[in-house]
């Protein structure tokens, strides 16, 4: 059997299976400010502590949903050394294909710690590779509501 069709048996099996849950993470104004300058995004909401504290329904300045989204590869340490060997033996190359659906049901204020629970939605063979298709939710420590719900789209190829 090829690399892709053992590496499509083992996400098969795993359907429906939660496969890991990431460490928390801590998301400070600096990083949201980061954030805001990068992506071009300075709305008050995110980088005014004075005035979020007055006139956001939060109370405080909140992270960009974007900014939670981009955390993803960290919070799921798909890119961390040695994880994409131990996820996808005999594989070479793992592309972002896209999302399916993505939600951000509660904020992230600053202080918050977050982690991801990556659990498998789906595998298939998509030419030589396997497609994989994962629910990411990114929780904030002590809160029941996510912060983020991404359905994330991945092909793996040998």
């Amino acid at each position: 059997m090829s690399a892709a069709g053992l590496l499509l048996d083992i996400y098969q099996k795993l359907k429906g299976e939660e496969i890991s849950v990431g460490d928390w993470l801590l998301v400070d104004q600096v990083r949201i400010d980061d954030f805001a300058r990068a992506t071009g995004d300075m709305q008050w909401i995110h980088i005014d502590p004075a005035r979020a504290a007055t006139e956001s329904p939060y109370k405080s300045t909140v992270a960009h949903g974007f900014l939670t989204l981009s955390l993803l590869p960290l919070l799921t340490r798909a890119n961390a050394a040695g994880e994409f060997e131990k996820n996808y033996p005999g594989m070479r190359l793992r592309v972002n294909y896209g999302l399916n659906k993505v939600r951000f049901p509660s904020p992230v204020k600053p202080g918050d710690r977050i982690r991801a629970h990556t659990r498998v939605l789906d595998a298939i063979m998509a030419g030589e590779g396997v497609e994989i298709v994962y629910l990411l939710t990114v929780m904030v420590e002590g809160n029941d509501k996510p912060a983020c719900v991404a359905e994330q789209v991945v092909r793996v190829y040998p």
